[in-house]
C-alpha cells in the first residue's frame, strides 16, 4: 500500500507540507525520537493522543493522535460525512471525567464550549490535525494524516457533538467523552502556516480556505466523499483481531441451538446501534418458524419527527470464526427479505455470519434499501457499547437472553 501513497521519509519531516492522506514515517531508534509528528507539528510533543503548543487554556494548535486499536473506545472516521468520532482520555476508573494527565478531556470542554458559546469564541479554537497510526516497513512509528478538524458538525447540536457516557471497567464506573469533529475540506496546508500558527503568528494568506471560512462563520465545510457501490469482502465482515472473533464465537455459542432468540438479541443490537432505532415489536415469523422484528427510524427534529418503518430479519448462522463449513446469506434469504418489505421503507439483515457475494451485489446494483448488520458489525456494536470482553459479552445473553439449549 505504501507504494501507491505519497510518503515523507523520517529526514524530511521538518520542511513538509502536510497532504491529505500521506505517509509520514518514523524513525528507527527505538526510542520517542522515533515519533514523527513533533517533527511535522513543531512543540507538540512526541507522546500521547492530544498534543498540544501553547500554554494553558490558549492553545495556538494542537494534534489528536489514534491507533485504532483501542476496542473499549473505537475511534472512527465517516469519510462519506467528512467526520471524525473521538474518545476523550479518561478510560480507566478512579478519575473524574476531567481529571486526566493530559488534559485532554478538558481541552474537549473548552472547544466545544467555545463552539455553541453566544459569542465569537470560536475564532480562538486552534487548529487541530488529526492523525493515525500507520506502521510501515521501515518504522512501526509511522503515521498517516488524516485531515484538519473544527468541533462539531452540520446539524448536530450542542447535547449531540460532545457527549459524556459512562462505562463500567472492573466493577467501577466513570465517564469519558466521545467527540464529533468535522474533517474540513482541505487537503494541502502548507508548512508556512503551520509554523506561523505555533509562533503565535498566523498567516491567514497561507492559511486553507475552508479554514478561513471557518474562522469569519463558523460554517463547516466538510470534506465529504462521494458514495460508491460497495461490497463488503468476507474480511471485513468478520473481526479481524483476536478478541473480536472470540466475542462472535460467544454469540454463535448462545444462539446456534436457539435461533428464535437470536431474533429478540438482534433486534436489541440494532437498537444499540443507533439511538434513533425504535423497535416496536418481534413477531412470530408465518412460515419458517422464525421472527421478524418490525420497527421505525426517527428522522427530524424532537418536537416534530417524522418516522420511516423497517422490518428486521435475523439469522444465526455459521461464521467463519468457529471452524467447520461456514453458512453465508445468500440471495435467497435476501430476496425474502426484500419481498416482505411491502410498506416499509427499508429492511435490515442481522447474521452472525457473513453475506454472500452475488447476494451483496445484487442488493447494492438494484437499489434495495437493505442494511446488512454482520458478524463484525455485531461485534463492534457491542464493544461500543460498553461490551469488549468474552466475559461481559457471556454475562449479558444469559441474562437477558436464556434460550432452550
Amino acid at each position: 500500500m505504501d507504494d501507491v501513497m505519497k510518503t515523507f521519509t523520517h529526514d524530511n519531516l521538518f520542511a513538509s507540507d502536510l497532504i491529505l492522506d500521506a505517509i509520514y514515517e518514523g524513525g528507527t531508534a527505538g526510542n520517542v525520537g522515533d515519533d514523527p509528528i513533533s517533527k511535522i507539528v513543531p512543540g507538540v510533543g512526541n507522546m500521547g493522543g492530544f498534543r498540544y503548543a501553547g500554554r494553558g487554556e490558549e492553545k495556538r494548535i494542537a494534534v489528536l493522535y489514534t491507533s485504532g486499536e483501542d476496542k473499549d473506545w473505537p475511534d472512527t472516521f465517516d469519510l462519506r460525512l467528512g467526520r471524525f468520532h473521538y474518545y476523550g482520555d479518561n478510560r480507566t476508573p478512579g478519575h473524574e471525567l476531567h481529571d486526566t494527565r493530559k488534559g485532554g478531556n478538558r481541552f474537549l470542554r473548552t472547544i466545544f464550549d467555545r463552539l455553541h458559546s453566544k459569542g465569537e469564541e470560536w475564532r480562538s479554537i486552534p487548529p487541530i490535525f488529526v492523525f493515525e497510526k500507520y506502521p510501515t516497513e521501515n518504522s512501526k512509528r509511522s503515521v498517516r494524516f488524516r485531515g484538519l478538524l473544527v468541533p462539531g458538525a452540520p446539524g448536530l447540536t450542542s447535547s449531540e457533538d460532545l457527549v459524556a457516557i459512562w462505562r463500567i471497567k472492573d466493577g467501577a464506573r466513570f465517564q469519558n467523552y466521545r467527540a464529533t469533529f468535522t474533517i474540513l475540506d482541505v487537503a494541502h496546508i502548507n508548512r508556512r502556516w503551520i509554523e506561523s500558527v505555533v509562533e503565535g503568528r498566523e498567516d491567514e494568506s497561507m492559511a486553507p480556505e475552508a479554514w478561513m471560512e471557518w474562522k469569519r462563520s463558523k460554517r463547516h465545510i466538510p470534506l465529504v466523499v462521494e458514495p460508491t457501490l460497495e461490497i463488503r469482502t468476507t474480511e471485513e465482515q468478520i473481526p479481524g483481531d483476536r478478541m473480536g472473533k472470540k466475542i462472535l464465537k460467544a454469540v454463535y455459542d448462545h444462539f446456534s441451538d436457539d435461533p428464535i432468540a437470536f431474533e429478540r438479541f438482534a433486534a436489541d443490537l440494532y437498537a444499540m446501534s443507533d439511538t434513533r432505532v425504535i423497535v416496536d415489536e418481534v413477531t412470530r415469523a408465518s412460515m419458517d418458524g422464525g421472527r421478524d422484528a418490525v420497527g421505525r427510524y426517527k428522522l427530524g427534529l424532537d418536537e416534530d419527527p417524522v418516522y420511516v418503518s423497517f422490518s428486521l430479519e435475523a439469522k444465526c448462522y455459521r461464521p467463519p470464526v468457529v471452524g467447520g463449513t461456514t453458512s453465508t446469506v445468500g440471495v435467497k434469504e435476501v430476496s425474502r427479505l426484500i419481498s416482505r418489505l411491502l410498506h416499509r421503507q427499508f429492511g435490515v439483515l442481522v447474521t452472525t455470519s457473513i453475506v454472500a457475494k452475488q447476494a451483496y451485489e445484487e442488493v447494492r446494483q438494484d437499489g434495495h434499501p437493505i442494511v446488512f448488520v454482520t458478524g463484525k458489525d455485531i461485534v463492534d456494536i457491542l464493544v461500543r457499547n460498553g461490551y469488549s470482553t468474552v466475559e461481559s459479552v457471556e454475562s449479558l445473553l444469559t441474562s437477558k437472553y436464556p434460550t432452550k439449549g
